[in-house]
């Protein structure tokens, strides 16, 4: 099951929890510089190592049409960058939807394991064996003193960016937003949207990850992720108290609404859907509502996105056309009808 599908520890604030990490072969040049002879190459060592491997599977990225391109960044499966690009590159995907290793992203290997709730260390067990894998057969780019050696200067060292998506409407609420960020650029963290840098910040959903990854350890890095974004959870489900406290009838009435559109709606766009998701799962986790799941809720908001519709309905669909298999589909989610 996709990660989006299963229940994960803390899920009323955390979505999710993520590892990448950034690993490039010896006697390749980086990034631009690489000719499609070498891209080639690399493409077919790290295919490799993964060949006859039941639990693995390569995809040809390059020659995917623009919507599954599109919808596997949509599921946090690559990465937007990865999947807008029109150079060769490839995919090796676990069968369990945990694992990609993204081949020839901004490095020539992009290794990522994601799970669902605050799961960093479990998603980092399992990064960390593909990069075994890929270490003990590949000649990958090391220095004793800087570490691994990457495209972009910031991420020498362990190479590695951990993150944890998180479900903020109390401190959206409460106007903390700002302040949290800036108190987290100042220990080495950072605040973005829910599809990474440069995106809006839509359904109170919030990625939090390290910017620092020279001069200290995978374990360490985790350690301190886990230990701030748990402080942060805290205050989360303080603010949400307060704003539930201070107006009941108001919360709970926005909340029912909320769920009442998402089930009886008939075109639903992506804008209220964030608002909606937002609604309904604050509500969920406040106790308001109990005739849905917080794991549900998140499957429906994947499921929901432009290119996820489309890939599921077999191709191009118009705005209006999506507004409507949208609802549709949130309406099967929500009464049991999707077949699950």
């Amino acid at each position: 099951m996709k990660w989006y599908e299963t229940k994960g520890r803390d899920s009323d604030v955390f979505v999710s929890s993520r590892i990448r990490l950034a690993r490039n072969l010896n006697d390749y040049p980086f990034g631009d510089r690489l000719d499609e002879t070498s891209r080639k190459e690399i493409i077919g060592k790290v295919r490799g190592v993964f060949d006859g491997d039941p639990g693995y599977v390569f995809t040809d990225f390059s020659g995917l049409p623009d919507n599954e391109r599109a919808a596997a960044a949509e599921e946090h499966a690559v990465s937007p960058e990865f999947a807008r690009s029109s150079k060769t590159r490839g995919v090796v995907n676990s069968t369990d939807g945990v694992v990609s290793v993204m081949i020839l992203e901004e490095d020539h290997v992009r290794i990522q394991s994601i799970l669902p709730g605050l799961s960093l260390e479990e998603a980092y067990e399992r990064a960390d064996s593909v990069d075994s894998a890929l270490d003990a057969k590949l000649n990958i780019a090391y220095d004793d003193r800087l570490g691994y050696l990457t495209h972009c200067p910031t991420n020498l060292g362990t190479g590695m960016r951990a993150s944890v998506m998180m479900f903020l409407p109390g401190t959206v609420a409460a106007g903390g937003i700002r302040s949290l960020s800036n108190q987290l650029g100042k220990i080495g963290l950072t605040v973005r949207g829910m599809s990474g840098e440069g995106s809006a910040a839509d359904g109170c959903l919030f990625q939090i990850s390290n910017q620092v990854t020279l001069g200290v350890t995978e374990k360490e890095t985790i350690s301190k992720l886990a230990d701030v974004t748990g402080k942060i959870a805290e205050q989360e489900r303080s603010f949400r108290k307060k704003l539930f406290d201070a107006d009941r009838d108001g919360v709970s009435d926005r909340v029912m609404r909320a769920y009442g559109t998402l089930l009886y709606a008939v075109k639903i766009d992506t804008k209220e859907l964030l608002s909606l998701y937002s609604d309904v799962r604050l509500g969920v986790c406040l106790g308001v509502i109990d005739c849905v799941n917080v794991e549900k809720l998140d499957e429906i908001l994947i499921k929901s996105m432009p290119a996820m519709l489309m890939r599921a309905h077999g191709g191009k669909m118009t705005p209006a056309e999506r507004d409507r298999a949208r609802a549709e589909g949130i309406r099967k989610i929500l009464s049991g009808k999707d077949g699950k």
